[in-house]
């Protein structure tokens, strides 16, 4: 939730300015759509459920930093940036997930499984 809740700031708060390097700006972007997910997954939560939710709000983001927020700007490769962070964070969430598997881990349970 917290994650979250620094992704609306990150993306919705006034702009501090364009003095850093675009391409960094481009891996923030990445990172706050992987990391939400990526946790919903280690804390066993519906991640690919939020997933989806978020793959949405990629675009809405930028349509409503361009058209409703005077000091922000929209961006057609921040929405890329968004995108490839969902799906590394999918990528990332299945590796957990296989991971518990092959432990033995299921549900909220540490305990293994008997082979």
């Amino acid at each position: 939730m917290v994650l979250l809740l620094m992704q609306l700031v990150a993306l919705y708060a006034p702009s501090a300015g364009s003095g850093g390097v675009p391409v960094s700006d481009k891996v923030v972007h990445a990172v706050i759509f992987a990391a939400p997910v990526v946790s919903a997954a280690v804390a066993r939560w519906r991640w690919g459920a939020l997933a989806v939710l978020l793959a949405v709000h990629a675009p809405l983001s930028e349509l409503v930093q361009g058209a409703l927020l005077p000091a922000r700007s929209g961006d057609p490769w921040d929405v890329v940036a968004d995108l490839v962070g969902v799906a590394g964070g999918c990528a990332a969430a299945l590796l957990v997930t296989a991971a518990r598997r092959r432990a033995g881990i299921v549900g909220g349970s540490s305990s293994r499984q008997a082979r």
